[in-house]
């Protein structure tokens, strides 16, 4: 078991790996996990375009060969042709998480109807955890972090809340948060 996790980060946009626009959704990731990580991590960046082989190849890289223990991706879900991450995700899966696309969907729709045609996944590969987000930094923040009510308690849970303990029962590192960012849920031992 890793000591130190590593976090895989791939942005999936043929505009923004082209140049034509800068990637806001690596930058939004990072920020994000500065703040809700207690714990040490490295990072492990790439800004890829929508091609599927190079996708698959991508996150078979930073979990097999870099040693990632969680790796979000962030673009490339909805319904275009083009938007090709959910089939590269699935096809380098080694069990399904479907709760996690359900959470991310939940929470999309508390803002736009619109969240029905996301296509979101959650993978196990190895002993790595893959999660597709959103886009955009607010929807990536607000799927991560989950939604608060006006007192600050949580109203929709986001879906970090999970990744800790989902990680400790896949053997990747443990990882501690900022309760006032996300509060890691695990079971209390008995």
């Amino acid at each position: 078991m890793s000591t130190l996790l590593r976090i895989g980060l791939v942005s999936i946009s043929d505009r923004a790996s082209a140049g034509v626009y800068e990637d806001r959704g690596l930058p939004a990731l990072k920020d994000w996990l500065a703040a809700a990580l207690a714990t040490p991590f490295e990072l492990c960046e790439r800004l890829i375009p929508d091609e599927q082989p190079l996708i698959e190849a991508t996150l078979k890289a930073l979990v097999d060969d870099e040693g990632c223990g969680l790796v979000l991706t962030t673009g490339g879900t909805g319904p275009a042709p083009r938007d090709v991450t959910p089939e590269a995700t699935l096809a380098v899966a080694d069990r399904l998480m479907p709760g996690f696309g359900e959470q991310m969907r939940q929470i999309g729709l508390q803002f736009v109807p619109t969240a029905l045609l996301s296509r979101q996944v959650g993978v196990i590969r190895g002993r790595a955890l893959i999660l597709n987000l959103p886009g955009q930094p607010k929807s990536i923040k607000e799927t991560l972090e989950g939604l608060r009510a006006d007192d600050g308690s949580v109203r929709v849970p986001g879906i970090f809340a999970a990744v800790p303990y989902c990680l400790d029962l896949i053997g990747a590192a443990r990882i501690e948060t900022h309760e006032a960012v996300v509060k890691a849920f695990r079971p209390k031992s008995k």
